[in-house]
């Protein structure tokens, strides 16, 4: 097994964003993903942010020109050029624009669900980026964040009040894509209450891209995933129609985390842009209330964040990385930092003895669905070790946070292909290769 050198990984970061590259925004990958993913996006722009401040946000402006009336930001902006086989369900099937008049009416088209709010944080990145160039880059940044700052508000405010109108502080899924841990065991009780209908054959490209069926989704959970598209269209990818009907409704603790850190972003983004009083207040707000609904989401026996599943009624009792959300959030208490690096430290997850790296599994071994080669269901995720590192910086705990960057770099430069993910025992790269938001979180890590 060859070991790269920091200066060869990066070449070959740079490479792979630069081979991944559209002309003003980026594949997530050059064969399983071919089209622009919207929190790959917004890892991608950090990533560029360390080469080229302008492209970087040149990568936001992109997928921001695609957002719907309602202030969603679409989970897939679709490659017009993309050969149809390449991808399913496609442009066609979706369909989105024919379904919500709040959709963009022309192409490229994009999909009917939005994904984790990693954005704010992005665009921070860039402005703190930008600060450590010439001051042309400081200017031209600066009319970044002045362009961008309202259509993230209107994100953030659609996902405060369209996916949250109980005004719990957490963010509402209706499809499992659209917490962007897309087959995580986190979601099988609720899919399981899912009656599928009739369904026309479809094909499984994604099986063609990897060498063992078993990384990717089953038959039958792409048939509950394509019922459930179904079903968000036939309500006009209205909101109350959903809330009323539809039977996959969950309150998603990482998306939720996810978003009182973006929203902390978005506050300093307000105050360099200058935004209204009122502006601020309605975002401190959002932080607030983001970090109750968390606390409302605290096991105490497992010391983890739940999922809640509204229609069940019930939490989703299954430890994953999404547990560790009220880090992620930031401002949790002395002593929940402390119970849950406990969890994080333990065989559960990073302290695991079979771990070929110490970075976290994306389901704790220690679980019945776990999977070390299932997407989501065991692998690591770089792009969350950058995720759960930025985390511990922001918690004060720099020290540990620098073990996990200096690990997460080891499982990379064992090899240098930048996985989608890696099995846990063996550091094998599985999923798609030559993955962008790989690259990206690398080039971020090896500027640390």
């Amino acid at each position: 097994m060859q070991i790269l050198e920091h200066k060869e990984l990066a070449s070959r970061a740079e490479k792979i964003l630069r081979q991944n590259d559209m002309g003003g925004w980026t594949r997530a990958a050059p064969n399983l993903y071919p089209h622009q993913w919207s929190w790959d996006s917004a890892f991608i722009a950090i990533g560029l942010a360390h080469l080229d401040v302008r492209r970087a946000a040149l990568e936001l402006r992109t997928l921001f020109a695609h957002q719907w009336a309602t202030g969603r930001v679409p989970h897939i902006v679709f490659n017009p050029k993309a050969p149809p086989e390449s991808y399913y369900p496609g442009a066609e099937h979706w369909a989105c624009a024919a379904a919500s008049p709040d959709a963009p009416p022309a192409p490229p088209y994009t999909s009917c669900l939005g994904q984790p709010p990693v954005h704010a944080i992005a665009v921070w990145h860039i402005w703190e980026a930008a600060g450590r160039e010439d001051e042309e880059s400081l200017s031209s940044t600066r009319a970044f964040l002045h362009d961008i700052y309202p259509r993230l508000f209107a994100w953030h405010r659609y996902l405060a009040t369209d996916r949250d109108p109980e005004k719990s502080g957490l963010v509402t899924i209706y499809h499992p894509w659209g917490s962007g841990t897309d087959n995580s065991p986190r979601w099988d009780a609720a899919l399981a209450a899912v009656e599928v209908g009739d369904l026309p054959p479809y094909p499984r490209y994604d099986l063609q891209h990897v060498d063992d069926p078993s990384q990717r989704p089953t038959n039958a959970d792409y048939d509950r995933y394509l019922w459930l598209v179904r079903l968000v269209k036939r309500a006009g990818c209205d909101e109350r129609v959903i809330y009323r009907s539809h039977p996959f409704l969950v309150k998603d603790v990482l998306s939720s985390a996810i978003l009182v850190a973006a929203n902390e972003a978005l506050l300093n983004i307000a105050e360099v842009v200058g935004a209204p009083d009122g502006d601020r207040e309605l975002i401190a707000a959002w932080i607030e209330r983001g970090r109750q609904g968390l606390t409302a989401c605290w096991d105490t026996d497992l010391k983890l964040c739940l999922d809640y599943d509204l229609r069940a009624a019930r939490p989703l009792r299954v430890r994953t990385v999404a547990g560790f959300a009220p880090l992620i959030a930031g401002g949790q208490s002395p002593e929940q930092l402390e119970a849950l690096l406990e969890v994080l430290d333990s065989p559960a997850f990073m302290g695991h003895p079979g771990l070929r790296w110490p970075v976290p599994p994306s389901t704790s071994p220690e679980e019945p669905g776990f999977h070390p080669r299932s997407y989501w269901r065991g692998p690591t995720w770089p792009v969350f070790n950058w995720l759960l590192w930025w985390s511990l910086l922001r918690a004060g705990e720099s020290e540990r946070a620098e073990r996990l960057r200096r690990a997460a770099l080891e499982q990379l430069t064992a090899d240098g292909r930048f996985g989608e993910y890696y099995e846990p025992f063996t550091g094998e790269p599985i999923g798609s290769l030559a993955q962008s938001w790989t690259a990206a979180v690398a080039l971020d890590w090896l500027a640390g």
